[in-house]
């Protein structure tokens, strides 16, 4: 066989679990004529979704060097981030990636270039890496022309399945892990209790044992968090401490997410604001942008509540991370996450120490992150296993 002049290598890699068991696919294929050259998969342990995409472009370079000796390599990924990060625009962070990536530019033939493709135009080798994960496939298979189907995109067997995959967005989601606080007297009193600003009583005794089964609960995942968050009201701050001391992790606090400013109605039930306060109480329900008396409005709340998650998924890009808060900042987060009114957080019931679990994936065309709610308000004791209920 000829050596082509110009070829195209076509790579990818995925995590069922991520991290869980990894593979990944590789295609090489002549530029100008589109017929496959080579292919190579196979499983990598366990491993993550981006290490596992690393693995198939560094498979898809040596099939490049090895069967296309002195061709120009044009690398097409799904993988935003992959290809960002080859192409010296975006910092690699973490130190698997690192030396996977350093691997990858070591055997790059010179000029090598890094073209993001739609998740659609890569079926091939997101085939590949899943029929390595299913059994089907374990190393380099050559070809001498195009394969029945090359080139055509799959067709996914729904919109609602394309846009719900975790690998329709490139990159690693950066994982929220949403936990209420545990109860205190105002919540079992049934009290407006704010944030900074407000009366904060400490955990009971039974809000501290909620804290304990949801940081019990959380160890079954402990290899794959980060850090714990939390807002640095007391009620909060207790909780996260029981919880990040079960997962031998630090405790960061962000004040973005503690809860609303109630003023002069902290510390009374909705009972007692409604006779002494009718009004203003009626006003605060039907505008969003209507603070209590010396408080914060909803609009003020969430305000504050996303600029606290920006800076959070900046700090912990691509990672796991658990974090404490109230009511309030968890509903916005939640409405935002769904692209949902900021009243529907009227109609969202969150029970005390529950724990709701939100991925924010970088949106190719903006850089923007897009929320996916993977479940709400789930209670740790006497339930199923957090890997029984649906993988994150």
């Amino acid at each position: 066989m000829v050596t082509p002049a110009r070829v195209v290598v076509e790579a990818d890699g995925g995590s069922r679990g991520n991290p869980g068991p990894a593979a990944y696919g590789a295609v090489l294929r002549d530029a100008a004529t589109g017929e496959v050259i080579a292919e190579d998969a196979r499983t990598i342990g366990v491993a993550t979704n981006n290490v596992a995409e690393y693995s198939g472009l560094v498979a898809g370079l040596a099939l490049a060097v090895e069967h296309a000796p002195g061709a120009t390599v044009e690398v097409r990924m799904d993988s935003k981030l992959v290809v960002e990060q080859m192409s010296g625009r975006w910092r690699i962070k973490h130190a698997d990636m690192k030396v996977l990536a350093a691997q990858a530019a070591e055997i790059a033939p010179a000029g090598t270039t890094y073209t993001w493709v739609p998740r659609a135009e890569n079926s091939h080798a997101d085939r590949l890496a899943n029929e390595a994960l299913d059994g089907v496939r374990d190393g380099v298979t050559l070809a001498s022309g195009p394969v029945p189907g090359d080139g055509v995109p799959d067709e996914p067997e729904s919109a609602a399945e394309e846009a719900s995959s975790p690998s329709s967005g490139p990159g690693e989601p950066t994982t929220i892990v949403l936990v209420r606080h545990g109860v205190t007297p105002h919540t079992t009193g049934r009290r407006f209790s704010g944030g900074l600003g407000g009366d904060n009583p400490a955990l009971s005794e039974e809000g501290r044992a909620q804290a304990a089964e949801v940081a019990a609960w959380l160890t079954e995942l402990k290899e794959s968090i980060d850090v714990v968050v939390a807002s640095p009201v007391r009620r909060t701050r207790e909780t996260a401490d029981i919880v990040a001391a079960a997962l031998g992790l630090p405790v960061e606090e962000e004040p973005g997410f503690a809860e609303m400013e109630f003023g002069e109605w902290d510390g009374l039930t909705f009972t007692e604001v409604a006779e002494r306060d009718k009004e203003r109480m009626e006003a605060w329900f039907a505008d969003m942008a209507t603070p209590p008396p010396g408080g914060e409005s909803f609009v003020q709340v969430r305000e504050r509540v996303l600029a606290g998650l920006e800076r959070v998924l900046e700090a912990h890009e691509g990672r796991t991370v658990v974090v404490v808060s109230h009511v309030t900042p968890i509903k916005t987060l939640v409405a935002h996450a769904m692209e949902a009114p900021l009243d529907a957080l009227f109609r969202m019931e969150l029970a005390p120490a529950a724990v709701s679990v939100i991925a924010f994936w970088p949106d190719p065309r903006t850089g923007e992150k897009r929320g996916s709610l993977r479940f709400f308000n789930a209670l740790a004791p006497g339930r199923r296993t957090l890997r029984d209920t649906g993988r994150w």
